[in-house]
């Protein structure tokens, strides 16, 4: 019976326990890579280039030098061979250092064997220097030819020890790779530096781009660069994108006025029929045009909120006054519709906003008339300074904003409870994140103390 499954089980589990896959580390090391700065990306590049050309110039470096020294003692030892070499033709005793072999390389000095391979032999024959190893280290060789006055041939070699060579290119290598390091330190220097100025206009457009409210444009750099040529673009698309703002504004705006005559027509016609019904109209007739009258209603709020939000989205602020928010809550409560919700009110010390009147008032409706409508027994209101700031909370004990949705809910037509039946259409908070974004403050949802939404607004307070 085959086996292969047992004989491949154990290969795999042991595979396993050697860290994970490379295609999960290459994905680990590609996704580091990503998360960096483009500017530290630079620098990294700009070091390890430096680093490898570096090294390869001292490589380089120390090798001419090699080649250097030992040709300077390649010459020096081809003119002893020269002196000994006429010794030798003379008969004479040849100086120390200087050895004679024949063409074999067999010593004919009588001073004992040479260490020399037949391949060093046929290279010095060819008059080629050769460097040889031995128990002692390196030695270099050079050969001279001369011929005896009874006709044989001869080589006369001439040798010397490599270790002062040796010796200077370890001092050598000892200066060479500090110099790599700092040189390589100072580039990477340079490189952050450059990059730095370099990036500085990108970070005062990104700083530029923060700030630009609707008609602004970014100012375009006086050098005719790729920066000057980003900025023209963006400012094109800023361009595009007022334009589709402010026909979206004059849609609604012309929309919504459009609509607010025929709808207060049909809200007066059907609520004169639901007050004064004609003798012979049935149950039916009475509660549609009962429900006719609610329509007409929602749809006249509907018009209102629009013109509002898209008064909001395309005018520009006015000039802000001291609003008193505890006058503004009392005034938002007592306009509230009658609700068997309690509400609570605390401001323990005088608080003002920097806004108008008629926007602090459309922003408590709506946060309001929001808790209102969710709330299961009780509504908390308060509002206090916060040091350039006033805060203002709006908490409800009713089922709360999921955390995924505390971010649409200020987007237009968005209903958490729309297949509930609930009123409203998805409006009331989008108008206020504008007015109050409009002002430079902030809102958020967030969860209440009761377990039901917080909504925390945060206007700049008055001076």
């Amino acid at each position: 019976m085959s086996t292969p499954d047992s004989s491949e089980g154990p290969l795999r589990s042991a595979g396993s326990s050697e860290g994970p896959p490379r295609s999960e580390q290459r994905r680990g090391l590609r996704g580091w890579w990503a998360r960096r700065g483009l500017r530290t990306r630079i620098t990294l590049v700009v070091a390890l280039v430096a680093v490898v050309v570096l090294t390869a110039l001292v490589r380089l470096g120390a090798g001419l030098l090699l080649t250097a020294v030992v040709a300077a003692g390649d010459g020096e030892l081809r003119d002893r061979a020269q002196s000994a070499g006429a010794a030798v033709v003379a008969g004479t005793p040849t100086p120390p250092g200087v050895r004679v072999v024949d063409v074999a390389g067999t010593p004919t000095d009588g001073r004992g064997p040479v260490p020399l391979d037949p391949a060093a032999v046929r290279g010095l024959v060819a008059g080629v220097p050769v460097t040889v190893g031995g128990p002692g280290g390196l030695s270099r060789w050079v050969a001279v030819p001369v011929t005896l006055p009874d006709g044989s041939p001869r080589l006369v070699v001439a040798t010397r020890d490599l270790l002062g060579s040796v010796v200077l290119l370890r001092d050598a290598a000892g200066w060479f790779i500090p110099g790599v390091l700092l040189a390589a330190a100072a580039l990477t220097g340079a490189a952050w530096i450059a990059t730095r100025a370099a990036l500085r206009p990108v970070d005062r457009m990104r700083a530029a781009a923060a700030d630009t409210g609707p008609g602004e444009r970014l100012p375009v750099p006086v050098a005719a660069d790729e920066i000057a040529a980003l900025a023209v673009e963006i400012n094109a698309l800023l361009a595009r994108r007022d334009d589709a703002v402010d026909r979206l504004r004059r849609f609604s705006d012309d929309a919504a006025h459009e609509l607010r005559s025929p709808i207060a027509s049909l809200r007066a016609q059907a609520e004169v029929a639901v007050a004064h019904p004609s003798p012979d109209s049935s149950e039916e007739d009475r509660a549609a045009w009962r429900g006719v009258a609610r329509d007409a209603e929602r749809l006249t709020d509907l018009v209102a909120d629009l013109l509002a939000l898209a008064r909001a989205e395309g005018a520009t602020p006015g000039d802000p006054t001291p609003v008193d928010l505890a006058e503004a809550l009392g005034e938002a409560v007592a306009r509230a519709p009658g609700t068997t919700v309690a509400t609570t009110v605390w401001v323990p010390v005088p608080v003002r906003a920097a806004a108008t009147d008629p926007e602090v008032g459309l922003v408590l409706d709506n946060l309001l008339a929001n808790a209102h409508r969710h709330a299961r027994s009780v509504v908390h209101v308060s509002a206090v300074p916060a040091g350039r700031w006033v805060r203002l909370l709006v908490d409800d004990d009713g089922p709360g904003i999921p955390p995924a949705d505390r971010e649409r809910v200020f987007d237009r037509f968005t209903r958490l409870d729309a297949t509930t039946g609930a009123p409203g259409a998805g409006l009331g908070l989008a108008l206020v994140a504008r007015l109050v974004e409009g002002r430079g403050g902030t809102v958020r949802a967030g969860c209440s103390p009761d377990g039901g939404a917080r909504l925390a607004v945060r206007w700049p307070a008055a001076t």
